[in-house]
């Protein structure tokens, strides 16, 4: 990551580059979405270095976001938003939980408990429909909790992605997608590979 400006997007696109994270093909995304570009955060977030740092700016990206409440915790679906919801939790200071999915539902297990109106941060790696992040949403209001903001390492929707929550990324772009009917990769006979996780949507 040397001499790289991770708070710029041309800065992060370097060091996806560099770490192999910046693939080009024709890709099944989490969402069913078709992509000729994929970004996988884990090979970016397997440095732990770079993994703080990068769980650094992004929360110093949701702080104006949060008046004056202090964030108790900080959760992200499994598997592909656990690193990011940890080092964004040890930059503000408070707890980093993770959902599952338990019988199609996202869901909190492993002991993890939310206190009545407890002011907490949704994070992800990825965003690009929303998806996962509405429902992570969803399973912390369903325990009581109060969700201050939402933040991601890459905003692949270009900021179109709504989820009903102000929302801050450290990387934005706009990566074409396709459903599987309209893919013009599809029709030129190539096949989509899923290199990555179910919760990057």
């Amino acid at each position: 990551m040397s001499g790289i400006d991770i708070q710029t997007n041309t800065g992060l696109l370097d060091l996806f580059r560099e770490q192999g994270a910046l693939l080009e093909g024709h890709f099944l995304l989490s969402s069913g979405l078709h992509s000729p570009r994929y970004l996988q955060c884990a090979r970016v977030l397997m440095d732990p270095a770079v993994a703080t740092a990068l769980g650094a700016v992004l929360a110093d990206r949701l702080r104006p976001l949060l008046g004056e409440v202090t964030p108790t915790a900080v959760v992200a679906p499994a598997v592909g938003g656990v690193l990011v919801a940890h080092e964004v939790a040890r930059a503000l200071g408070c707890r980093g939980l993770f959902t599952e999915r338990q019988d199609g539902r996202m869901t909190l297990r492993r002991g993890f408990a939310l206190a009545e109106a407890e002011p907490l941060i949704v994070v992800e790696d990825v965003i690009t429909t929303g998806g996962s992040t509405r429902e992570v949403i969803e399973a912390v209001r369903a325990r009581g909790a109060r969700v201050l903001a939402v933040g991601s390492l890459v905003d692949r929707s270009g900021g179109a992605a709504d989820v009903g929550v102000t929302r801050r990324s450290l990387l934005e772009l706009e990566v074409p997608t396709y459903s599987p009917e309209a893919c013009p990769l599809c029709a030129d006979g190539s096949k989509p590979e899923k290199p990555g996780s179910r919760t990057s949507r």
